[in-house]
């Protein structure tokens, strides 16, 4: 069995070569041997980088013949359809993208973290938002989208959903992205501390309803900023 890094690093350069187009989708993907020698690893690893992509969709299996390389319409895996969403080319529609799956997302995990969260999760909302408050005064971008992400982490755990927790970390890498281009814009840092803050106050008081209609006013917010401060 080829060692695991190699074989990632050879999905990884499968998957980049797709999404460049030096592969095309609807097309058959080249001789084993040559993608072996092209990327510098054994038939073996590229066997394997394929298998791990056809579990994706991204590549499809055509009997007695060469494998074809899927349209991303077809694709199946979240790692392989987000890394495509990160692609150049991408990203304005992925940011807009990933917003819609936010709303739908993090609106229901807020309002089972109203119901659900402990003393110790509030406290440590808390905590994030006067974070947020101290870095968005200082400037610094990096340690602001940290404690921003401590929140909204910190209402996926309270929701207390196993299953909510895994369908957020693929997105993760996208998030940070994300919320690096949206923090570097003093006015949407100061927009996003306010809505933080109506947001704690409903978890705070309980409020199912209103902390989920609270989440779906912030990420109303964070689309409005977006666009109209970072699309532009």
């Amino acid at each position: 069995m080829p060692r695991p890094s190699r074989t990632h690093d050879a999905v990884d350069q499968l998957l980049d070569a797709i999404i460049a187009g030096t592969l095309t989708a609807g097309e058959q993907l080249p001789p084993e041997g040559q993608l072996a020698t092209e990327f510098g690893v054994s038939r073996l690893t590229l066997r394997e980088a394929v298998r791990l992509l056809q579990a994706q969709g991204v590549i499809v299996q055509v009997p007695g013949s060469r494998h074809r390389i899927a349209p991303v319409a077809e694709w199946t895996g979240m790692d392989a359809v987000v890394r495509h969403a990160r692609s150049a080319g991408q990203r304005q529609r992925s940011s807009l993208e990933l917003l819609e799956v936010r709303v739908m997302i993090e609106t229901g995990a807020a309002q089972l973290a109203a119901e659900r969260r402990s003393p110790e999760q509030l406290e440590a909302l808390d905590a994030a938002l006067r974070s947020m408050a101290v870095h968005h005064d200082a400037g610094d971008v990096e340690a602001f989208v940290a404690a921003d992400l401590e929140f909204h982490d910190t209402i996926l755990r309270a929701a207390d959903n196993r299953i909510l927790i895994a369908a957020m970390l693929p997105l993760t890498s996208m998030l940070e992205e994300t919320r690096g281009e949206t923090s570097a814009v003093p006015e949407i840092r100061a927009h996003a501390i306010d809505e933080h803050a109506k947001l704690l106050d409903a978890i705070r008081a309980r409020d199912a309803i209103a902390a989920r209609d609270a989440m779906a006013h912030h990420m109303a917010q964070t689309r409005d900023d977006l666009v109209a401060l970072v699309l532009d």
